[in-house]
């Protein structure tokens, strides 16, 4: 059975020395896995169309004996070009995806996380990265998963909670707008990181490389 969805890709991998498996992330079945059969070669249908953080329509056959499924098209949408131009913006977004991987399952429709991840990429292809983005990333991500922080039990001074309301329920042009001091910035990442650890079990992974170029 031909299935068709929109996605957006989060990882790729060489299986053969022609072939590649592609990571989507999609608001249809979540994140799945394909086969690009013969991608890895020049004269290719797939060249061109298959890279990290491309936004693509496609269609896959869906296996009945594994979760891997075979990609048959693709039609690129957006290549997002400027993620790859700018190596913090391709670090943030690679923080994302990997916080993404490791803390939803496959194959399972993930309700707001595709459109908080687009929405992401988006500001980073148009802003200079800031790491009150990847704020705001964390703190709306823990809020699909069902894992808010719950602000009346956190130390978190007054000024740093209301930061939080703002990063967990602005939207992105109002994160932008939002100017953190030296002082908040710091409290902000201590808390997180304090709370990801707590909750999730471990601290995602690249999350210091993305706050290290700040």
């Amino acid at each position: 059975m031909i299935e068709s969805a929109t996605g957006l890709i989060l990882r790729t991998r060489p299986l053969t020395e022609t072939s590649l498996i592609v990571h989507w992330l999609t608001p249809q079945s979540g994140r799945i896995a394909t086969v690009a059969k013969g991608a890895r070669r020049a004269k290719s249908p797939f060249a061109g169309k298959l890279d990290l953080f491309y936004r693509a329509d496609f269609s896959f056959s869906r296996s009945r004996r594994s979760d891997l499924h075979a990609l048959r098209e693709v039609s690129l949408r957006d290549p997002q070009s400027a993620l790859r131009r700018d190596l913090r913006r391709l670090r943030l977004a690679a923080y994302a995806a990997g916080f993404i991987e490791s803390a939803t399952e496959t194959e399972t429709p993930l309700a707001g996380i595709p459109e908080l991840m687009n929405g992401f990429l988006d500001c980073l292809c148009h802003h200079p990265p800031a790491t009150p983005m990847i704020f705001t990333f964390e703190l709306k991500l823990l809020h699909e998963l069902g894992l808010a922080p719950d602000l009346g039990e956190s130390r978190l001074t007054p000024g740093a909670k209301q930061i939080v309301r703002t990063l967990t329920q602005g939207d992105w042009p109002a994160v932008l707008r939002l100017k953190l001091t030296p002082a908040q910035s710091n409290e902000l990442q201590q808390f997180l990181h304090g709370f990801l650890i707590f909750h999730l079990g471990h601290l995602p992974k690249g999350r210091a490389g993305a706050l290290a170029d700040e």
